[in-house]
């Protein structure tokens, strides 16, 4: 059987004025009573009450909450939805967001800053209250974001952050988890370790960076620029590094990766090339996706409270939209070391 929408046999909504016709009083009487106001009839209001049951009523909750300057929407743009933290994270946005009567809208750049930028001129076009924002990968400049600084748009970022901008920010301790991984690796031994980093541009790759380099000089350990090498969060891209530095000959002894979509591509290339992991090369992660826990080996990596970063980031952008004078706030969570056979 083939079921098709005939939207021409499809009522019309009822309205206020459907509902005031058919009992013969006026409209403001019937808006009193979606209202909840004091001064109707107790009588009057049971009947419109019935009479809304009757012919299936449903208020305009957009027609409402525009009439008021709000619509009680948040707009979110994420990079990407295949990528494990953002539908965590999302859950938590979507749970925060519900407990305090707010509606999302969600977005995805597919990690194309111009598809992020026409985004959110369709979240604004859509009169969304606020936006949440974690920018794409390509984003080497965030001019759009001063456009939404400089017209006083609510707006917190989350996870990947733009540094300089003045907006409520919601993120881990980059540096501290990384600090924390490469004290691990070299803790069990690994003296010569290459990492991999994400795109330049982000405040948590140069964290990450910076936690590693940290880490190396803390124990004595000189940085060598030619175990540093940038790509952009992609297992392919994992894979591409992980050959490039096999390529060059360099002594190698462990990998950190900035995420564990990377460590796996990285983890694939030295299977194939005959590496014993970790006997030969110990590979570590950092994220937590769910496949870290299925790979063989296990992956070595750092977790992120992915889910309280969406609520955070939903309670701070809530705060923002209630009281614009709400002073900006970054909220930084810790994360935790998960260790597992690749390391």
């Amino acid at each position: 059987m083939v079921y098709s929408l005939n939207i021409y046999e499809m009522k019309t909504p009822v309205t206020i004025l459907d509902i005031a016709r058919e009992l013969g009083i006026s409209k403001s009487t019937v808006s009193r009573v979606l209202q909840n106001t004091y001064d109707v009839n107790p009588e009057t209001r049971q009947k419109v009450l019935d009479k809304m049951q009757q012919m299936n009523y449903r208020p305009n909750m957009m027609a409402r909450n525009l009439k008021k300057g709000s619509t009680s929407v948040i707009g979110v743009n994420i990079p990407a939805f295949d990528i494990p933290f953002y539908s965590q994270a999302i859950s938590g946005i979507q749970n925060e967001a519900a407990r305090q009567g707010y509606n999302i809208l969600t977005c995805q750049s597919n990690e194309d800053v111009n598809t992020e930028l026409k985004n959110i001129e369709t979240l604004l076009a859509s009169q969304v209250d606020g936006l949440l924002i974690s920018i794409s990968k390509t984003a080497r400049n965030v001019m759009h974001l001063l456009e939404l600084q400089r017209n006083n748009i609510p707006v917190v970022l989350f996870n990947r952050v733009a540094g300089q901008m003045d907006f409520s920010k919601v993120y881990v301790n980059d540096f501290d988890g990384a600090h924390k991984m490469v004290n691990y690796l070299i803790g069990k031994g690994h003296k010569k370790i290459a990492h991999i980093a994400g795109p330049g541009n982000l405040s948590l790759s140069k964290n990450r960076i910076e936690g590693y380099k940290a880490s190396l000089k803390a124990h004595g350990i000189s940085f060598a620029e030619e175990l540093l090498i940038e790509g952009d969060f992609s297992f392919a891209d994992g894979a591409r590094c992980m050959n490039e530095l096999l390529d060059r000959q360099l002594e190698i002894d462990a990998i950190f990766c900035v995420c564990d979509s990377m460590a796996l591509g990285c983890m694939q290339v030295l299977k194939q090339r005959g590496y014993r992991i970790p006997k030969d090369i110990a590979v570590a992660g950092y994220t937590n996706d769910p496949a870290a826990e299925y790979v063989d080996p296990g992956l070595t990596t750092i977790a992120q409270p992915s889910y309280q970063i969406g609520v955070e980031a939903a309670a701070l952008l809530i705060r923002k939209i209630k009281n614009p004078a709400y002073p900006r706030q970054d909220v930084i969570l810790d994360t935790e070391l998960i260790i597992r056979n690749s390391a």
